[in-house]
């Protein structure tokens, strides 16, 4: 849920004119006559209404078929979507300025009001939404309260201060929370339409306000969309028809795809890779996820809770062997614990990345001996993973690392899911597998992972320097102020190692070339059906 537009502390006013997210076809594109894309989807959506989402396939279908506050473009950046422009002089009071000629597919106008009901059904208890603890994250004033059935949902933060004025109160001030806006869980819904029946998200009865409308639906089958005549940007629409395809096999999926019964895939099996990009060159892609795979140490106690064994252990990793060897299917290096593409983070080298695997080796040698191990005295630890043939691939690999260049002895320990998180809550491990997918794309969403007081904190670091320098970065009111703080938090990650970053993910998918226009590098894939078309082929 991600961004990079400045926000500062004095009103920051962002205008549409230049910013409208839509299809763009080349001048001199010579078009195929026939506008009609098939996308696979990785099940069938759970709901359509935007307060009952939570995965991916129903999101994906979801953001054709309504429209939030705000959009990312292909890069994850924020673009207006209803909002033409917002401000805040506080990060705590934001205005936002919603444009006059969005309107719901019955032609009746999109208002301030709409978002005022919609996040109020979003926290209220009686809606139950697996999605209302983000309007928490988010800050939005009394979200947790009306969410704990301390307060009532027309206590929220949010006001409709005219038609097209959207006024909002935080609990705190969040630089980033234009950023938050452009999640699923805040899109509007038509109070009348919801109201109309239990069945309003039917084809025929879903009002929505996005560029297209449900046409039809085969539960586990197809759903079908078409343009929305409506739509403020319907001009630019280029396809005219969008079937989404639930299948959560990948290898079917896959095989759909070289058949031709589908344009562009979720996902292939990554067994597949290299014969795909042999067979199909052009077709397969790696694009970059907002996520990273790490090992977590116990910082509390046992061998882990030295900081030498900590860093040499980390330092020890050889992650491009890892990368291109182990994994091989386009995965990045984690040199830092918030991945490249994160918005908002300019990264500075890291040392590790500097010096090659030798020089690493030699200097995790010199740190194990300083801790008291060596020939006479070897390091012994449990590396503990989750269940899963890609976790054990990996754990062999750098359990073998660690015993080939600091003689470690290393016990692998793999536990079912429940068993797994059971270890890591009690924090009965010395190393545990775990990784981390951005709930927003703002480093905050990776770093305040470590932070003394965070639950998803498994090493139990606590360090006070690092908990000031990223309260420090909540309060900043530049990019560049707050860069510079996620930057200093990184070094005290690398200096602590209270965890050791790995790889960085990707996302795998297959996607025609004469589909155009589509988003491979959002970093939370992010895909809009309006900014697609196909070429003639």
């Amino acid at each position: 849920m991600k961004h990079s537009v400045s926000v500062t502390c004095c009103a920051l006013l962002i205008s549409s004119i230049s910013l409208s997210y839509a299809a763009e076809v080349p001048s001199g594109t010579v078009l195929a006559e026939k506008q009609e894309l098939v996308r696979h989807i990785k099940d069938e959506p759970a709901s359509l209404d935007p307060a009952k989402a939570v995965g991916l396939p129903e999101i994906q279908v979801i953001r054709d078929l309504f429209e939030g506050l705000v959009n990312q473009n292909e890069k994850g950046e924020i673009v207006p979507g209803v909002a033409t422009q917002w401000k805040s002089n506080d990060n705590r009071i934001w205005t936002f300025t919603l444009r006059d000629n969005a309107k719901w597919a019955d032609s009746t106008p999109v208002t301030a009001q709409d978002f005022v009901y919609s996040w109020q059904r979003l926290v209220d208890p009686k809606t139950l939404s697996p999605f209302a603890w983000f309007a928490a994250l988010a800050g939005i004033n009394n979200a947790q309260a009306i969410i704990d059935g301390k307060a009532t949902p027309d206590q929220l933060g949010v006001t409709a201060v005219d038609a097209h004025t959207l006024k909002i109160q935080l609990d705190k001030p969040l630089p980033w929370f234009v950023n938050l806006t452009a999640n699923f869980a805040f899109f509007p819904v038509q109070k009348a339409n919801v109201e109309s029946s239990k069945e309003w998200t039917k084809p025929g009865k879903l009002i929505g306000n996005g560029a297209y409308v449900l046409k039809e639906r085969v539960v586990n089958e197809k759903l079908v969309v078409v343009p929305n005549t409506h739509y403020w940007d319907n001009a630019k629409t280029v396809l005219q028809k969008v079937t989404f395809l639930p299948i959560n096999q990948e290898s079917a999926a896959t095989k759909r795809y070289l058949a031709g019964d589908i344009d562009i895939t979720e996902s292939f099996p990554k067994n597949m890779y290299q014969k795909l990009l042999k067979d199909i060159p052009g077709q397969v892609y790696t694009p970059p996820q907002l996520g990273t795979y790490y090992y977590a140490f116990n910082t509390q106690k046992g061998p882990t809770a030295d900081q030498r064994v900590r860093l040499a252990l980390s330092m020890t990793i050889d992650r491009r062997l890892m990368t291109e060897k182990v994994l091989g299917t386009g995965e990045k290096p984690a040199w830092h614990f918030t991945p490249d593409v994160t918005a908002g983070f300019t990264p500075e080298p890291s040392p590790f990345e500097q010096m090659s695997q030798e020089e690493l080796n030699a200097q995790a040698k010199t740190l194990l001996s300083a801790a008291g191990y060596g020939p006479q005295k070897p390091l012994k630890l449990t590396l503990l993973y989750n269940t899963s043939e890609n976790h054990q691939k990996i754990a062999i690999a750098v359990a073998s690392m660690w015993k080939k260049n600091l003689g470690v002895d290393v016990k692998l320990q793999n536990q079912e899911w429940k068993t797994y998180i059971d270890s890591r809550n009690t924090g009965n491990f010395d190393v545990i597998r775990a990784s981390w997918v951005g709930d927003y794309n703002e480093p905050s969403t990776f770093l305040t992972l470590l932070t003394s007081t965070h639950s998803g904190n498994i090493s139990r670091f606590n360090n006070p320097a690092y908990d000031k320098v990223l309260a420090q970065a909540s309060t900043e009111n530049t990019v560049k102020a707050r860069n510079a703080d996620y930057n200093a938090a990184e070094k005290i990650l690398m200096e602590q190692a209270p965890i050791a970053p790995i790889y960085q993910y990707t996302n795998g998918r297959l996607i025609k070339p004469w589909l155009k226009g589509y988003p491979i590098n959002n970093p939370e894939d992010v895909a809009y059906s309006r900014t697609m078309y196909i070429v003639k082929h």
